[in-house]
């Protein structure tokens, strides 16, 4: 008897599926951290990866580094294979043996009911200092069928732990070699490694006696003619070391100097076991024929943890997957101190830096503490701009949002009110910092020192401001903003900082702050609109009194959403207007602000144009990290390595590919991508609950997107071409959504793979 062919495919398809979700559910949990560490069980000396383990490690005293967890009850996570965890167990053991056989003596679980996967709270004995502990979970699908255990972690705690307390940290060496070498004449050797990083030199030579000196050059930028600039511009870096040669072959790592400026007070200095580090791209070598042989010339890059297969960007753009790559490689190079520093002429957290390296960091690579590090380090010691104050807020939020770990926030919650400003308000909810309320009292609640020559918060809109290098320098990058006693972008963000608040003490169940912050909220939404608006314009002014309206005031009301639906069109196209007259900090925000409003071309359009305001063109000036500014003429002391150029690293995976958190630790995200004109991309984004993978295909009349959700998680996706017309497809089969706002809305999506499809109307079916 023959089977219909649609039986058999039906039935194949239920026994795929079938055989599928076992798979997933039988798979033992993967990705584990401890305290939000990844492999805490890797040693490390002076940076460099061994194969010793934390025991032979321990045993040696303070001779090689690794991770420590510095918390008496740390927190568990873990990935998983199954669409939908019901249950976990947890073992803890002094040693591996007692796990192997089932006989944990620190903690044992139990079967726990529960979908939680990250952060599950350690509830054993206090751990104890310098001890070593070993771990594993399993857990239990929907289907009731529990999972293999995990392979075992170790980890070992730190000599003083708190209840809760941030884990210590490692920066890793890697040796690289030149990816291009160069004669440049018959005494000089160019050795360029591809891409600017903050290094350490080392050389193999040969010299036939021992009264010979080496010298070699090593800088960001080459002059016309090919060698390495002696005399660059600005902050961009050169150094030229002489090192005193020994007969015969040996190796050499000379030291770098340390920089005045960027080793002053208020820097982050580099570990002892690490040694200084130096940003260069290029090393130019003289070499004397018959007296030495240069066997080879590589360096140390010296960074933290960074994982760059955690998220991988391809599409039909070029420009946009160059600018990607310039992005991603940022946030990996700056992160050599452990800390979001503002670059090499200061090595300085300041706060807004740290907001949007922040944002791209977890772009790039799923790691967290750097940002918990960094918020814990400028809650006690912040810079003097009014705004920066307010977003240490915002990047508290982040780490909830994208990690699920409440503790720092929780931590460091009493400190977090005080960073809003709030008693800098008038009645109406305003603040100012010009109306005499910076009192010494106040000042030592935000913790504030005089920085630099300032004594106390500044308002600062962008940055550098008008003249900021010497008279008839230019407008700056603050697009002729006036200011005023009450300024409007100062109360953008003041009106962030209480949404956020108020979500914040909701997490931590203060109902009576959340239900205050709220209330603020409100007020000072419709002061900002009854305040700020033109009613002549339908504009954002400046400030309070300002007959002058700036992109900057327009696009942070945008991006806070502050603008009324009635007002957005005059905004809006003021905006367009504007182009990028804004810095690279103020980009970012301008950014958010389109895809906020769904205008995703005009965002796109900015992103990869080769104009001189634009990423391009910091490629095109000798950029191999994005530099401080859009290039040199509009901030001559810049350097060629910050961070908070970073915006389209961010943008792509949040705005682009729509990829964002919807629930603490990613419990729900949200797909919503804003293609715009891009034909085709591919995008693998790894969340603290496993990858997101996503792919689609855009064409003028139809959408196709491919998505796999990790395990644990659930989606809400967005396709475009919404409308009553648009015809939506789901694994193949017809689906009704809830379309608007030029999106059909899919909720429930689970874990797993997927495969919408999109069709305007009169294009189905041709």
């Amino acid at each position: 008897m023959s089977i219909p062919l649609k039986v058999l495919s039906a039935f194949l398809l239920f026994a795929f599926s079938w055989l599928s979700s076992y798979t997933q559910e039988k798979s033992a949990p993967f990705s584990l951290r401890v305290d939000l560490l990844r492999d805490p069980e890797r040693v490390y000396d002076h940076g460099s990866r061994t194969d010793l383990s934390l025991e032979q490690a321990l045993l040696s005293g303070e001779r090689w580094e690794f991770c420590r967890v510095n918390s008496r009850f740390p927190t568990f996570s873990w990935d998983v294979s199954a669409s939908c965890q019901s249950a976990y167990q947890i073992e803890v053991a002094s040693r591996t043996a007692l796990l192997l056989s089932d006989s944990p003596d620190i903690w044992n679980s139990g079967r726990q009911k529960s979908s939680s996967s990250i952060g599950v709270l350690y509830k054993g004995s206090a751990l104890q200092p310098s001890t070593i502990y070993y771990w594993k979970v399993r857990t239990w699908g929907s289907g009731g069928k529990a999972s293999r255990y995990s392979a075992i972690q170790a980890f070992c705690t730190g000599k003083q732990l708190e209840d809760f307390s941030l884990p210590s940290f490692v920066l890793v060496k890697t040796l690289q070699q030149p990816e291009k070498t160069d004669r440049l004449d018959a005494c000089n050797v160019l050795y360029d490694f591809g891409k600017d990083g903050f290094s350490q030199p080392r050389l193999s030579v040969n010299s036939r006696n021992a009264s010979d000196t080496l010298v070699i050059h090593l800088g960001e930028a080459l002059t016309p003619d090919g060698h390495v600039n002696r005399a660059p511009p600005g902050s961009v870096r050169y150094r030229v070391i002489s090192i005193p040669l020994q007969q015969g072959q040996h190796s050499y790592e000379p030291a770098i100097q340390p920089d005045k400026r960027n080793t002053a007070k208020s820097a982050v200095l580099m570990p002892a076991d690490i040694g200084e580090v130096l940003p260069f791209r290029y090393a130019e070598v003289a070499s004397v024929s018959g007296r030495y042989t240069i066997d080879s010339v590589s360096r140390y890059l010296v960074a933290s943890d960074f994982d760059d297969g955690s998220t991988t960007f391809t599409s039909s753009d070029t420009g946009l997957n160059k600018i990607w790559n310039l992005c991603k490689y940022t946030i990996k190079a700056t992160s050599f101190s452990g800390y979001y520093v503002d670059g090499d002429r200061e090595r300085i957290p300041y706060e807004a830096d740290a907001l949007i390296t922040q944002l791209s960091h977890y772009a790039s690579d799923a790691g967290f503490l750097m940002a918990e590090r960094t918020l814990d380090y400028l809650i006690y010691h912040p810079t003097w701009p009014t705004e920066w104050s307010l977003q240490n807020i915002l990047i508290a939020w982040n780490d909830y949002l994208y990690s699920g770990d409440l503790r720092l926030v929780r931590k460091l919650y009493p400190q977090l009110k005080h960073k809003l400003l709030g008693s800098l308000a008038r009645p109406d909810g305003l603040i100012s910092t010009l109306t005499g309320k910076q009192t010494p009292e106040f000042l030592k609640s935000i913790h504030f020192t005089p920085f630099y020559s300032s004594t106390q918060l500044k308002d600062i809109v962008d940055w550098p401001p008008p003249n900021f290098n010497g008279p008839r320098s230019g407008m700056g990058e603050t697009d002729g903003f006036v200011f005023t006693d009450y300024n409007a972008v100062v109360n953008a963000w003041y009106y962030a900082g209480l949404e956020v608040m108020g979500k914040l003490a909701m997490a931590l169940g203060n109902l009576p702050n959340a239900n205050y912050y709220s209330h603020e909220a409100v007020r000072v939404r419709s002061a900002f609109q009854r305040t700020f608006f033109d009613a002549r314009t339908n504009l954002v002014l400046d400030g309070e009194g300002a007959g002058h309206s700036s992109l900057h005031a327009n696009f942070f009301a945008l991006v806070f959403g502050l603008v009324p639906k009635e007002k957005m069109a005059p905004v809006l196209s003021f905006i367009h207007s504007r182009g990028m007259a804004c810095s690279v900090y103020g980009a970012q925000f301008l950014l958010d602000g389109l895809a906020r409003v769904n205008d995703s071309d005009y965002a796109l359009k900015l992103l990869t144009s080769t104009e001189k305001r634009s990423w391009f063109n910091m490629i095109r000036e000798g950029a191999s990290m994005t530099m401080e500014a859009w290039g040199q003429q509009y901030k001559p002391n810049q350097d060629w390595c910050h961070a908070w150029g970073t915006a389209p690293a961010n943008y792509i995976v949040r705005h682009f590919a729509g990829i964002e958190p919807l629930t603490p630790g990613f419990g729900e995200v949200q797909i919503k991508p804003h293609p715009g004109l891009v034909e085709h991309a591919t995008l693998k984004y790894r969340t603290i609950r496993g990858d997101v993978e996503e792919w689609f295909e855009n064409k003028r009349d139809s959408f196709c997107l491919q998505l796999i959700l990790p395990g644990n998680t659930v989606g809400r996706v967005y396709l475009p071409f919404g409308s009553e017309k648009t015809i939506i497809k789901m694994d193949g089969h017809v689906v009704k959504a809830d379309c608007k706002e030029g999106y059909c809305q899919l909720r429930g999506v689970s874990a797993g793979r997927h495969y919408f499809e999109v069709y305007k109307a009169p294009a189905y079916g041709r």
